[in-house]
């Protein structure tokens, strides 16, 4: 679909063509349209500064061939004339205000005509084509699988998801990712940490290891593989007891993880090894790109990558420890080649926690290194988020001993009140997630008022039915395409209703351009307070001859805001429940 913004764009270039071949404006270097929603109602619909924008340049062309100057109001004028003169059936008025706007009234017929459209798309409805279906990647969550995934983790996967839906919903081919960190020393006191657990179940006095894990869930595993194994582990030597319930304890947290994240709607397309960057040689071979290309260097012992040689960087990093043991840049240097150069992803996003934000700039140097546009490459922080119960907050380590996973908070207060709540802040602001908030059955709470209303709309549709069929009136064509006439559509309860409808798209492809889906819940929100008025303002179901036309094209109104709520729903991952 195209957005009105376009449209108005498009009859706006247009028209100044127009006026230029009439001699009304003169050739000169056009500033860039942009259209915006005016401030007050009674401004129309939308509204372009353009004559503002463009005065300067056109009164240079103008003095230079001795002619006198134009006031934006006058240029505003000429290009709203030209616009009527096109008699285009989006609009019904297109008027000239100071100082310098045309200001848009969008036709009623058009209006109620995307009523029909909304519900003729259904689930597509909204779907843009910014991104030319290329190939894009969200990797998000991506998690230490040393454990169950802790709240702490919740937003990440909440908002790597959602973004990838509206990246999805404009155009791009996304790829959903889960990078395994499954390299590296941490992984292997994990595995010691399982081995100490696991002894400790048997009777043997192991402690686990200096910078292990003191997690609960660890003894419970222990406990469940001495039942499983016996003293299977105990007889082997201390290394190779490690390596294999590495292994195991590695894939007990992914299974954990996956029905974790199920329970929460998310799920992703590939699991990625880091391990498997270094069992490929993908890591010798950048590393040879770089040291080819001069961008890598001892000193102290380690190897070192020539980060400062890009904008944006200060220092050097390492990526070889003196050690031998690849760093964490290492790994995501080769990760990074692997992404765009092998699978050859048009853009990645990466979603990460704002403590790493001082990463961004190395990253981007290493997307140059390898000759990449760094712009590629967005990485998208989020801030930590704040669990309280009862008054006081919730420490989430996942090396300590007592813990708040997130399948504890999905237990307590259900995964569409997780998402909807953990997307109502932008994600690089710190927020609290209130637990008695999320279950409350009232319009305080926003999940609630936002899902009851699909329910109500629902709950209509079924009641229509039933008070038609007891009429004997045409159940089958109630909300049939060609069975209402919607230009009775009037009401401003109605016709507000309708407009928010329509601006789904914009919010869409404003979260898809910002990386920012808290857009979603606002509109959410805004939406059902818009049907709420409506439903409070007019009366939809009347099987009362002289009121039944009408009857019929409220219901389908309903029926479009209906989907309307529904696609926002399943944007952010959530449910759209027909009762409540």
């Amino acid at each position: 679909m195209k957005l009105v913004a376009e449209q108005l764009k498009g009859l706006i270039h247009a028209a100044v063509l127009a006026a230029q071949r009439a001699g009304e404006l003169p050739l000169f270097a056009m500033p860039e349209i942009t259209v915006e929603r005016p401030k007050r109602a009674d401004q129309g619909d939308w509204a372009t500064p353009w004559a503002l924008s463009a005065v300067r340049a056109v009164n240079e062309v103008r003095l230079a061939t001795g002619q006198p100057k134009l006031a934006p109001l006058q240029i505003a004028q000429a290009i709203a004339n030209q616009i009527v003169s096109q008699a285009s059936p989006l609009l019904a008025h297109v008027t000239a205000a100071p100082p310098g706007f045309v200001n848009f009234t969008l036709a009623h017929a058009w209006l109620v005509s995307q009523i029909t459209a909304i519900r003729a798309a259904g689930e597509a409805w909204a779907t843009l084509d910014v991104g030319g279906h290329q190939p894009l990647q969200v990797e998000f969550v991506s998690a230490n699988p040393t454990g169950p995934i802790h709240f702490g983790t919740a937003r990440n996967a909440v908002y790597g998801d959602t973004l990838a839906n509206v990246l999805q919903a404009v155009g791009y081919t996304v790829q959903r990712e889960f990078y395994v960190n499954d390299a590296g020393s941490q992984i292997r006191k994990f595995g010691a940490s399982l081995l100490a657990r696991y002894a400790q179940a048997l009777g043997e006095p192991m402690e686990v290891p200096e910078g292990g894990y003191q997690g609960n869930y660890l003894a419970d595993w222990g406990r469940d593989l001495a039942q499983r194994y016996g003293r299977t582990y105990l007889e082997m030597s201390g290394d190779e007891a490690v390596t294999a319930l590495t292994d195991i304890a590695l894939n007990m947290a992914l299974d954990l993880a996956r029905s974790d994240l199920a329970r929460l709607n998310v799920h992703f397309d590939r699991w990625f090894s880091e391990k498997s960057l270094y069992d490929d040689n993908t890591f010798t071979l950048i590393y040879r790109i770089l040291e080819d290309a001069g961008l890598l260097f001892e000193r102290d012992g380690a190897i070192w990558f020539a980060a400062s040689q890009f904008p944006g960087n200060e220092k050097d990093e390492v990526v070889v420890r003196r050690s031998g043991e690849p760093t964490y840049l290492a790994s995501d240097m080769a990760y990074h080649y692997d992404k765009f150069v092998r699978r050859g992803f048009a853009r990645v996003v990466d979603v990460w926690a704002i403590d790493h934000q001082g990463h961004v700039p190395r990253m981007h140097a290493v997307m140059a290194a390898f000759g990449l546009d760094p712009k590629r490459l967005d990485i998208a922080l989020y801030a930590l988020v704040k669990l309280k119960r009862g008054g006081e907050e919730v420490k989430l380590s996942k090396r300590a001993g007592d813990i708040v996973t997130m399948a504890d908070v999905i237990d307590e207060v259900g995964a569409d009140a997780v998402r909807f709540m953990l997307l109502t802040r932008a994600a690089e602001s710190e927020m609290e997630f209130d637990l008695q908030l999320a279950t409350e059955q009232n319009n305080e709470n926003p999940v609630f008022y936002v899902q009851y209303a699909h329910a109500r709309i629902s709950s209509i549709v079924r009641h229509a039915r039933d008070k038609f069929a007891a009429a004997a009136l045409d159940v089958d064509g109630l909300l049939a395409a060609d069975g209402a006439d919607l230009v009775l559509l009037h009401h401003p309860a109605e016709m507000a209703l309708l407009r928010k409808m329509l601006e789904l798209p914009e919010v869409i492809l404003l979260a898809a351009q910002f990386l920012a889906p808290h857009h979603l819940t606002h509109y959410a929100q805004e939406l059902a307070s818009a049907f709420h008025a409506f439903y409070r303002d007019c009366r939809v179901v009347d099987t009362d001859p002289a009121q039944l036309p009408l009857s019929r094209a409220r219901l389908q109104l309903v029926d479009a805001c209906r989907l309307t709520l529904a696609r926002t729903l399943h944007l952010m991952g959530m449910s759209a429940p027909e009762q409540m």
